[in-house]
């Protein structure tokens, strides 16, 4: 405040308050265009070799041919100069030239005759001596972005997520009628099924960023998506809450099953569609075979997310057992289980880690959030949320989610 009342008064004017907060940016300007313009003086020449910090973002395989999607991440430029396949070299082309620079990307086509089902090992050499090392575990020819392509996994999505979804919110009427005293074990058992699947989206999202370029974020991308939809939700939380108390309500909103079996299947679907991305980029790589196993395994590990979406229409203890219409139900469903399809458009057709890594961390967020707002209806006679019942339905609720995982593998 000091410092603007001294410029005002050489000045010998009042500024208006945009002024008073532009000036320190205006400055910080001229600061860095004066060194940039002198050419950072003070600081010498450069001493060592230049730091290559290169990543592979994609490979792409087509018949006779491998691309590779390289992109610096470090601070200077990096030119590539050879590529070898397995020991032997081989001939390739760049897309935009050989040298490239910071954040910048260049895709590299080698002309290899590779085999379906063998493994490569790609090296990448630098104008430098560096190498850049990409690996094929067993190659398949990358799938083309065509209708039977977009057809095949929008079938794989509902396969594998709206139809477990929706059986298992045919749990309804059998949670209608169950008693009170088993609710909060029911709601209890829900968070343990959230629990885990925001625990298994972190765990797959940081070993996504593992792979990402660092300069993008690499891991911290995960907990940037956790943070977003987790304030974002508590920030359209607060906003329908205080529309509902100016509308007179009483609150029953923020506690309304309707409501809250809504950002259940939210939280679930976005971490279904961090699911989709990784089926649909295992499906690319050649690294996820579409057999009956891995669909009935997927079905019966989402079927549970389809009770923990209808839990929360039995109300807590004492409250009036919620009825929602049959579109009502469906839309619930889709809300959770579509989402798979897109992610597994994304994953088999322009999968980008970094995007990957931020997707699954929103859906830990998403999650978190919604467990802040179910768990109080855990709570017993005495108040306490942490009770026998619901510890043992926490529990029961990461058990089943951890024994029917052992069915999927991607």
């Amino acid at each position: 405040m000091e410092a603007g009342a001294r410029v005002e008064r050489a000045l010998g004017v009042r500024l208006p308050v945009w002024a008073l907060g532009l000036i320190p940016l205006v400055l910080i300007g001229a600061a860095i265009g004066a060194f940039a313009l002198l050419g950072g003086p003070g600081l010498g020449e450069r001493i060592g070799p230049p730091v290559e910090e290169v990543s592979v973002e994609r490979t792409v395989l087509r018949p006779g041919t491998i691309a590779l999607t390289l992109r610096n991440d470090g601070p200077d430029p990096v030119e590539v100069a050879q590529v070898a396949v397995n020991d032997a070299y081989a001939p390739f082309t760049t897309s935009g030239g050989r040298e490239i620079g910071r954040l910048g990307s260049t895709t590299v086509e080698i002309a290899y005759p590779w085999i379906e089902g063998e493994a490569y090992e790609i090296f990448v050499l630098t104008s430098s001596g560096g190498t850049i090392d990409a690996e094929i575990p067993a190659a398949a020819e990358t799938p083309r972005a065509d209708p039977g392509f977009y057809g095949l996994m929008a079938l794989l999505g509902i396969y594998v997520g709206v139809i477990p979804v929706s059986l298992g919110m045919l749990w309804l009427p059998f949670v209608r009628r169950i008693g009170r005293r088993w609710i909060g074990a029911l709601i209890a058992f829900t968070v343990g099924l959230l629990a885990f699947l925001a625990v298994e989206a972190a765990i797959e999202g940081l070993e996504i960023a593992a792979g990402a370029p660092s300069v993008f974020g690499g891991a911290s991308l995960v907990f940037i998506g956790a943070l977003v939809a987790y304030l974002a939700l508590a920030g359209v939380d607060a906003h329908l809450a205080r529309r509902g108390e100016r509308a007179g309500g009483s609150g029953a909103r923020a506690s309304g099953g309707l409501y809250l079996a809504l950002l259940v299947a939210i939280g679930i679907g976005l971490h279904n569609l961090g699911e989709g991305l990784a089926i649909g980029s295992a499906y690319a790589t050649g690294a996820l075979a579409l057999g009956a196993f891995l669909v009935v395994g997927f079905a019966i590990h989402n079927t549970t997310e389809g009770l923990a979406i209808v839990a929360p229409l039995r109300g807590a203890a004492g409250a009036a057992t919620e009825r929602p219409g049959l579109s009502r139900l469906i839309a619930l469903g889709l809300i959770a289980g579509a989402p798979v399809i897109l992610g597994a458009w994304i994953g088999a057709a322009a999968f980008n880690p970094s995007l990957a890594a931020l997707l699954f961390g929103v859906g830990v967020g998403a999650i978190a959030r919604v467990i802040v707002q179910i768990a109080p209806a855990m709570r017993d006679e005495a108040g306490r949320a942490l009770n026998p019942v619901s510890v043992a339905g926490v529990l029961a609720g990461v058990m089943v989610l951890y024994a029917t995982g052992l069915l999927v593998s991607v």
